[in-house]
């Protein structure tokens, strides 16, 4: 498990990271979503152990991961900056990451290597975009580290092969003592790997929850009620984050099952009503208006 209690980290005068409280559950495989500039980066540098923060505390597995040798090499952090030594090959790759990390698997590298259709003999430099990734991908599960820290990792993939690392993450959890961090601008990307996600902004954390209970407590509602006075009992009924019209359309964000909002829906008699669940792009959307931030000084 990976705890961080009140982070502060400072740029100059800047607080990249402002008072950061967070935990990432053991076995989880965790979105860390913001837009460029949120301090994703940053926050994963700290939790590898290359920066260190000017205030809080961060710990793995009840370790403090400064200065901590031991503990570093149970992280492999894999940067959005697609690093490879010039004219290196998979293979030459291979021996260079086998030498740092003890636990390297060698035998899944190839075989990740054939299933990827990948040539292991190939100067990398050459392969795309894509393919980069997916060596990157290759590299971290064959690390065998117990944490693994992507940042934008995902950038690039497609939604096939982005299901494709879910079910290889996944596996990977099953099999070993294995928790990846997945940090991404793209919630959409996110979406298809993550089960827990986390929302940074100006260094902080707005809210951080397993996604399936995030996606079962927020609905948007769409109905018509016969009259004005059915839709102020409505309002009260139900805890709205957000609400507009559209002709006789009312159009609701509210927290609640989908049972217990049609439920109340129903009470109201109306013409026409549907619950439509959210995707994870509207769910922060509503929740961040409602922590105050103007959403288009956040998402545009």
């Amino acid at each position: 498990m990976i705890k961080i209690e009140h982070v502060t980290k400072y740029f100059e005068d800047y607080p990249v990271l402002n008072d950061l409280s967070l935990t990432v559950p053991k076995g989880s495989i965790y979105g860390l979503m913001g837009l460029n500039g949120a301090g994703k980066t940053t926050l994963l540098r700290h939790l590898s152990g290359f920066l260190r923060q000017n205030s809080g505390s961060i710990t793995i597995d009840g370790q403090d991961i400064t200065d901590n040798e031991a503990l570093k090499r149970q992280v492999l952090f894999i940067p959005d900056e697609l690093f490879f030594f010039r004219g290196y090959s998979m293979t030459e790759m291979s021996r260079y990451y086998r030498k740092l990390y003890p636990r390297w698997n060698e035998a899944r590298f190839e075989e990740m290597t054939r299933d990827f259709g990948l040539d292991p003999k190939a100067n990398i430099g050459k392969f795309s975009k894509g393919m980069k990734k997916q060596v990157l991908v290759i590299i971290g599960v064959c690390a065998a580290t117990k944490y693994l820290f992507c940042d934008e990792t995902f950038d690039g993939l497609d939604p096939v092969m982005r299901q494709a690392v879910k079910s290889l993450f996944v596996s990977e959890i099953m099999n070993r003592d294995f928790t990846p961090v997945i940090a991404s601008h793209n919630m959409r990307e996110l979406e298809d790997v993550c089960d827990h996600v986390g929302f940074l902004h100006k260094g902080g954390i707005l809210l951080s929850r397993e996604l399936e209970d995030m996606k079962f407590h927020i609905h948007k509602i769409q109905c018509v009620l016969p009259d004005q006075t059915k839709e102020e009992a409505l309002l009260k009924e139900l805890d709205v984050l957000k609400k507009e019209h559209q002709g006789s359309l009312l159009i609701l964000t509210a927290r609640g099952t989908r049972e217990e909002i049609l439920q109340k829906v129903q009470t109201q008699n109306p013409i026409f009503c549907e619950v439509i669940p959210l995707t994870l792009e509207e769910i922060f959307i509503s929740e961040t208006e409602v922590a105050g931030y103007e959403v288009k000084n956040i998402f545009w």
